[in-house]
């Protein structure tokens, strides 16, 4: 299982939140109503919701995490839920959740625990990583661990949908698509040159697992040489980020 490390998510990797305010806006989130976060990491997109009069419940898979937000946003309730099976009663009104489905290899269970939290008419706003997502970094990461004879794909912990992939299935699960997006969005990564060492470190943990620090260090350096002439940009990594956008609603 991953290991995240808050701070060093908050400190680093803040733009990952920071990058959502569109989303919220087109959660439009009401005073009064009842949003789950799925995927709610640190804490900061729940609470930016919450200022606009909602109630929301976060559920993260990460104890850290969830250890983290609750420090920092203490009127809000966070649990330690895997949304590839949780269930909840059916009384929110809407589902939201950003940068996180893509940690979710089973999208139809995901889906179900989704449905089982919304009630009819209830709505599910989110972005994920889409198909492509990281293709140079991915695809980097494969060259040197084959070197060392470890299949990537092996140790692959994300999902990518294409458009019409994740639309299907949302309509199998008894939603209306009334919004779908599948767009480029290069992001800069902060702190210079070790902006793509900090993302290695928190994202591509499970391809580095069992190797030893020393090697991870090279491993890092090998794939960043890699990348330079692609990603490196007047001094700034910048991710080849390819995001899924959609907005749905659950048929009453």
């Amino acid at each position: 299982m991953m290991r995240w490390q808050p701070r060093r998510y908050d400190d680093k990797l803040g733009f990952v939140s920071a990058l959502a305010a569109d989303l919220i806006e087109l959660l439009a989130p009401a005073p009064g109503e009842r949003v789950l976060d799925v995927g709610c990491g640190t804490g900061d997109l729940a609470h930016r919701i919450a200022q606009r009069g909602a109630e929301v419940v976060g559920i993260d898979i990460s104890p850290e995490m969830v250890a983290m937000a609750r420090s920092k946003y203490p009127h809000i309730r966070f649990e330690v839920a895997d949304a590839q099976d949780y269930r909840s009663d059916g009384s929110f009104d809407a589902v939201f959740s950003n940068a996180a489905l893509h940690w979710m290899r089973k999208p139809r269970q995901v889906l179900e625990s989704v449905r089982s939290a919304l009630r009819p008419g209830g709505r599910f706003v989110a972005e994920f990583g889409g198909k492509g997502n990281v293709h140079s970094i991915s695809r980097a990461l494969e060259v040197v661990l084959a070197r060392r004879g470890v299949d990537a794909h092996e140790r692959n912990p994300w999902y990518y949908p294409s458009l019409g992939e994740y639309a299907t299935l949302l309509e199998a699960a008894g939603f209306q698509v009334v919004y779908a997006s599948h767009f480029d969005r290069p992001t800069p990564l902060p702190d210079g040159d070790l902006g793509l060492d900090h993302w290695l470190e928190t994202f591509a943990q499970p391809f580095l697992l069992g190797l030893p620090p020393g090697e991870v260090a090279q491993v890092k350096a090998e794939i960043k040489d890699l990348l330079r002439p692609e990603l490196f940009r007047d001094g700034t990594w910048v991710a080849d980020y390819r995001r899924l956008r959609v907005a749905a609603v659950l048929a009453g």
